[in-house]
Order: structure tokens, then C-alpha cells, then sequence
């Protein structure tokens, strides 16, 4: 580890303005800031799979790019940097970098198993990624980030109920131009970045990127017997990408090539951390220390590709293809326990082997305007193959095979929707989406017995419906309905051998929002959502049996507000604002799950002559009621194209249950964590300078848990500063 640890260091007030406002959309911003007001400063997204003025589509819809994203990008961090950047999301994991969980409105899965099903979508250039693993893939080189809240099951892959994360990446250009950029922080972390775009014939270009980011293992193992790593949570993660672009009149085809390659830590569990009866460290807790026998490495190789053509028929509109192809090998080991034998009554360490692979093919049509009508149609074709292999370790490190377990998973949907303006001022949107799914799981022992065998299959149709009205060209009223659909789930615990499954559930959705801008000074969103959830699907973790189970709940319902704002009060001045409240509960007399098996203070009632306790009533897991965000940015020229710039960045979320069950010790604390970045540019030569850090205040929060009897936490990262440079080209 040391070789390469070195190898890789050589290479290397009106902020809250909106927090209360009830969401829709910051996006990005098509011309520049007010420096005329005559200047266009639409704000243009895709919600809709076209490009289209945020202030026209009735969806609440965020978008983060340019020196927000560069900004809470710059430390080195996984996708989860996203978390609490937009209302209504929050993203956490117990995986480490391999494994992000999302939650929009509340909705997600707390499942860490390597066949979870998702509420929340990733889409990552117009590939919908089943696997949590995949969704992991480094957020670089970047056009902008949409996140798309509420059902999106019309127009958007497969599993959509809660909202879809939507990625893209920066497209070939027809000019040379390029980037590169390097920065080194606390822990010796480097994160880097380097981009090349040009033309290679008048119809073809060309795009280059890759993404090098580099920790040192910075928590250091105090258990003085260990046979093991002294020290953990480095990791060294490489990521690339390639581009081709052949655009020759009506046809345009962009081929993606791309890949991964980390290897570093997995997640570090911190046995004991938890001082009973509170949700307090132990007193002498030190983030960057702990005391634990076992190893902890994460390896993961993975690459994909895709095809994206387009035609355009003059006059009829355009016919798209998308087509992708994703796989990954990942390895993960751990002490699950996070202590050593003194110090807990048993030593569990566990680890699997991971290989999803994934296909998935589109066909849609997206018409012109005739009058007053548009459509979009298509056909959507997907296929996961999982499979997965336990393994633990004796406190010797002798290892064992555990059992296997394989999953196939198969989607066939057709689609449409279209667009009517019976006048000027009003836009009606519907659309329909059949569903059809299949899945078959095996699961086996380490001797090839078969242990269970599952099927299921079922179709559904989503809806959405939607009325747009505009007060004026900048001004806009909305409400929508709309259903998404998860369908039912296999799950094979293959550390504990035991299967089970879920039945679909259905999330239907009404909201109701304003979005509006006054150019070159403020854009401004609102809304205000209700959902029901019939059937939702949850994952009853841990307690004494210590497995993973699917299990449904009659209904989970939810309501909230959200809104953001965007302000340009005086030149060189940008502040955003963002928040959103969000009440989530689960409504099942007859819901019921294991608690912990010791050592936390449980809440819930205990159902009479079981060791389960009822949870109905309770909020949703990873489901904080406040989320805000809130940004200021300032640019001061000092000589002719050159500028000194600040940015600073705050997110807040308030307390969480990490469990289906309330308990004191698994509540995580509400959160507060800032970021700074200030620097000096030449716009002329395209040289930037700057000094970040993260976590300023350097609150550590428990942001998850495992429920055994020794009060084990995960937390988040601690302050990072650091500098960087940047050459634009």
C-alpha cells in the first residue's frame, strides 16, 4: 500500500433568502450573468428529455454546474458530495466510495446488499444504472448535474418513484480546447482532472478526460495485536473517458467509452463509539483513530460503453438510439464489528464479491411541433446479470467461502407522451408507460447445494399528467400528477443464507409549484408535493439474527416544500438559496421489525410475545424533516481580465433515523457543514489559482450504523484544506 500511496502523491445578509420559500429549480444559465439586461439568462434543462426553459416544464427539477459544482467537487469526494446541495436529497453509504445511497422526498433504500432495487435512478449520459455499484462511477468532466425530484416514470429508465439523479458529460467540441487541474489537501489528498476536446475532420471530434483522486490511509488502527492494516480509509481511484462524435447533417452518433479503477479502504465501522442511552460519542472519541483486528480493502475494476445516434427527419422530427453496455468486478472487506474480541463478545468480519453487468437499449421519437401538438414515443429494453459471493475471515485470517448467490433481472417498457398548447399562455403534458419485469434469483451454498430458488415477474402502467400556465413569458404557474412504479424484488442474504421478496409498490404524486425569473437579477422556484406510497419496499437490517430482509409496508405517505432561489443583486455578486421541509410516515398496524440485539435504547413498542417491535408511525429512514442549502459567490476585477473571485457553501439536514426503528443511540444529530473557495484568475491565459476546504467547522456527525450490540458508527469526513491550480486552454 505504501508503493502505491507514493507513487500516486508524485503524480499529483441574503444568503437565506429562500431557505424558507416553499421546488423546482436552480439550473444552469445560458449567457452570462447581468452584465446587460437585455442579456439572455434562461435557465435550460432536460427534465423532459428535450432542451427546454426551466420556467416551462412543470417539474421540480435543480441543476448544479459551473462554481457550485466545482466547489463542492474539489476536495476528492464521491458522488455523495451531493448530498443536501438541492432540496429535498440526501446521499449517504456504508460502502464507502463503491456504493452511494439516494433519498429524494424522503424515498430511497437503506439496503447495502449487492441486489438492492433503488427508488432513486441514476442516469449517467442517458444510461439508467440499476447497480449501486455503477452508480458510484466519479462525477468529472461534467456539462451539469439535474436532479429530478418526485415520479419520473414516463420518460426515464426503469424504477423512478422517488426521482432520478441525472449526469452529463461534457460533449466533444469543434474547436480545441481543453482543461487541467490538480489539487493537493489534508491527508495528502489529490484530486485532478485533465480534459481534451477538438475536431478531428470537419465531422468528427474528439474528447478526452480522466479523473485521478488519492488519499492517504489517515485513520490509524490502535489495537497494537492486530495482524492486519495499521491504518485505513486512503484510496487511490482513477477514472477516464473517451468520446467520439461524428455529426454530418440530419445524423449525429456519439459513442462513449469509459472506465474505473479504485483501490483503497472500504468503509471503516467504529465499534463502541456510541455512548449508551444518547446519540453522543464516547467520551476521547477521535475520528481519526480506532481499534479493530480486521482488514478493510476495497478493490473495484470496472468499464462500460454506449452509443447515442440521433436522425434528424426534417420537418417530423428526430429518432434517437441509445444503447450501453456496464460492468464491474468489486471486492469488499471489513470488520463488521469494528472492534477486536476483548472488546466485543464475538469478532465478525465479512466480505463479498460483487459482478454486475448491465445492458440496456432505447428507441424513441421525438416529433416536431404540428400546431399545437408534439409527442415523444419509444420502446426501452433492459438486462442486469448479478453475481455475488460471500466470504468471511477467522480473527486468524483464515478465510471461508460463504454462499453464492445469482440474480437476473429484465425489463421490457413502451412509452409515450405528448404536448398540447391549446393557447399561447397554457401547456397540457400526459404520458403513458407500460412496464414489464422479470427477475429470477438462486441462491447456493459454498458445495453448489441449492439454498432457495425465487421468481417474479409483473407488469405495470405509470402515468403522468400535467398543465403549465404562463403569467407571462418569465413567470409561470404549474400543478402535475404522476405515478411511478418499482417492481417486486428477490433478495438473497448470502452471508446469512436467507432469501426473501417484496411485492411492487406504486408511489403516485401531486404537486403544485411557481417558477419564475427577472433577468440578469433573480430566478425563483416553489412547489408543494403530496405522495403516497402503496406497498413501498423496505429493508429490515441486522438485529439478532443479523441478516438483510425485504418487507412491505401497507403505505408510507409524505408531503413538503421546497424552494430555491438564485440572486445577482449587484455585479460580481451571485447568492442562491435553497430548503425544503419534508414529512415522511409509515402507516401499517401490522408493520414489524427486529430492533438491535443489544446495547441501544429502542423506542418503539415491543409486540407482545416476540422480540420485534411495531413500526407504524414511524418516519422513513434517511429522511431528515429541513434540508437547506444556501451559496455566495464574488467577483472583483483587479487589472484587465484578471479577478479575484470567493464562493462559499453551506448544507444543512436535520436529525435522521439510520433504522426502520426509532432508538436513541441511531438517531443521527442534525448536520451543518460549510465550504470555502477563493482564489485569483486570468481569463486571458486561462490560469486559476484557489484554496479550499471542506467541513470548515470540522463537525463529525454518525451518519450510519450497524445494529449489533456494540453501538458501531459511521461518520462523515472531517475538515480538508488544500489548493489548486487550473490551466483552461
Amino acid at each position: 500500500m505504501n508503493q502505491r500511496r507514493y507513487s500516486y502523491r508524485a503524480a499529483a445578509s441574503l444568503i437565506a433568502l429562500a431557505c424558507v420559500t416553499p421546488s423546482a429549480a436552480e439550473a444552469q444559465v445560458v449567457g452570462t450573468a447581468a452584465e446587460d439586461a437585455n442579456v439572455s439568462t434562461d435557465i435550460v434543462v432536460t427534465a423532459t428529455r428535450r432542451e427546454e426553459r426551466a420556467v416551462d416544464v412543470p417539474i421540480a427539477v435543480s441543476a448544479l454546474s459551473g462554481d457550485k459544482l466545482a466547489a463542492i467537487n474539489s476536495s476528492g469526494q464521491d458522488i455523495r458530495f451531493l448530498s443536501g446541495r438541492v432540496p429535498s436529497l440526501l446521499a449517504e453509504s456504508s460502502f464507502g466510495r463503491t456504493f452511494p445511497r439516494f433519498y429524494i422526498r424522503g424515498l430511497g433504500n437503506t439496503d447495502f446488499s449487492s441486489d438492492a432495487a433503488q427508488p432513486v435512478s441514476v442516469v449517467y449520459d442517458n444510461i439508467a444504472l440499476e447497480s449501486p455499484f455503477l452508480k458510484a462511477f466519479p462525477a468529472f468532466d461534467l456539462e451539469n448535474i439535474e436532479v429530478l425530484k418526485g415520479p419520473q416514470g414516463t420518460l426515464f429508465g426503469r424504477n423512478t418513484p422517488a426521482g432520478v439523479i441525472k449526469l452529463t458529460s461534457a460533449r466533444p467540441t469543434d474547436h480545441y480546447t481543453g482543461h487541467a487541474q490538480a489539487s493537493w489537501a489534508t491527508y495528502n489528498t489529490v484530486n485532478s482532472e485533465v480534459a481534451l476536446s477538438g475536431p478531428i475532420t470537419d465531422t468528427l471530434r474528439f474528447r478526452v478526460a480522466g479523473n485521478l483522486q488519492h488519499r492517504d490511509d489517515w485513520v490509524k488502527n490502535d489495537y497494537a495485536q492486530t495482524i492486519n492494516e495499521r491504518s485505513f480509509d486512503g484510496y487511490d481511484d482513477l477514472a477516464g473517458r473517451v468520446l467520439l462524435e461524428y455529426d454530418n447533417g440530419p445524423l449525429n452518433v456519439l459513442v462513449n467509452l469509459h472506465a474505473r479503477h479504485l483501490r483503497g479502504s472500504a468503509r471503516v465501522f467504529r465499534g463502541n463509539s456510541i455512548e449508551p442511552g444518547t446519540n453522543d460519542f464516547v467520551d476521547g472519541f477521535d475520528v481519526e483513530h480506532t481499534a479493530q483486528n480486521g482488514s478493510n480493502p476495497q478493490r473495484l475494476d470496472g468499464w462500460g460503453t454506449n452509443v447515442q445516434a440521433s436522425y434528424d427527419f426534417d420537418g417530423l422530427g428526430t429518432l434517437f438510439s441509445v444503447t450501453g453496455w456496464e460492468k464491474v468486478n468489486v471486492f469488499s472487506r471489513g470488520d463488521t464489528d469494528g472492534s477486536y474480541p476483548a472488546a466485543v463478545p464475538f469478532s465478525v468480519e465479512t466480505g463479498s464479491k460483487a459482478r454486475p453487468r448491465e445492458f440496456t437499449q432505447e428507441l424513441r421519437f421525438a416529433s416536431a411541433k404540428f400546431g399545437d401538438v408534439s409527442f415523444q414515443a419509444g420502446a426501452y429494453y433492459f438486462n442486469q446479470n448479478l453475481n455475488t459471493e460471500a466470504v468471511s475471515w477467522t480473527p486468524e485470517n483464515v478465510r471461508t467461502n460463504g454462499n453464492t448467490a445469482h440474480l437476473d433481472n429484465e425489463t421490457y417498457a413502451v412509452f409515450g407522451s405528448a404536448e398540447y398548447t391549446p393557447i399561447d399562455q397554457l401547456i397540457l403534458r400526459g404520458g403513458l408507460r407500460w412496464t414489464h419485469d422479470r427477475k429470477y434469483s438462486t441462491l447456493d451454498a459454498a458445495d453448489g447445494t441449492q439454498l432457495s430458488e425465487g421468481r417474479v415477474k409483473g407488469s405495470k402502467v405509470s402515468w403522468d399528467a400535467s398543465a403549465t400556465y404562463k403569467l407571462d413569458p418569465d413567470h409561470a404557474l404549474y400543478a402535475r400528477a404522476a405515478s411511478g412504479y418499482l417492481g417486486a424484488s428477490l433478495k438473497n442474504d448470502a452471508i446469512a443464507g436467507v432469501a426473501s421478496q417484496a411485492k411492487p409498490q406504486t408511489t403516485t404524486s401531486f404537486e403544485m409549484g411557481f417558477k419564475g425569473q427577472e433577468r440578469g437579477l433573480v430566478s425563483y422556484s416553489a412547489d408543494v408535493f403530496y405522495m403516497n406510497t402503496r406497498n413501498i419496499q423496505l429493508t429490515a437490517v441486522g438485529g439478532a439474527s443479523n441478516t438483510t430482509t425485504l418487507i412491505n409496508a401497507r403505505k408510507a405517505i409524505g408531503w413538503g416544500v421546497e424552494g430555491e432561489m438564485t440572486l445577482t443583486p449587484v455585479e460580481g455578486l451571485v447568492l442562491t438559496a435553497g430548503g425544503s421541509y419534508n414529512f415522511t410516515k409509515l402507516k401499517d398496524r401490522d408493520l414489524r421489525v427486529e430492533p438491535c440485539s443489544g446495547g441501544c435504547t429502542v423506542l418503539d413498542p415491543v409486540v407482545a410475545g416476540t422480540s420485534f417491535v411495531s413500526i407504524d408511525g414511524n418516519r422513513l429512514p434517511q429522511a431528515p424533516r429541513w434540508i437547506a442549502n444556501w451559496t455566495a459567490g464574488y467577483t472583483y476585477p483587479v487589472a484587465e481580465n484578471q479577478e479575484v473571485f470567493a464562493y462559499t457553501d453551506w448544507a444543512y439536514r436535520s436529525s435522521v433515523n439510520l433504522f426502520l426503528y426509532d432508538s436513541i443511540e441511531f438517531t443521527g444529530k442534525a448536520s451543518l457543514e460549510g465550504g470555502l473557495r477563493a482564489g485569483w484568475r486570468d481569463n486571458r491565459v486561462g490560469v486559476e489559482v484557489a484554496a479550499f476546504a471542506r467541513n470548515i467547522t470540522n463537525q463529525i456527525r454518525i451518519v450510519g450504523a450497524i445494529d449489533f450490540n456494540n453501538l458501531t458508527s459511521m461518520v462523515n469526513e472531517p475538515r480538508i484544506i488544500g489548493g489548486e491550480v487550473k490551466f483552461h486552454f
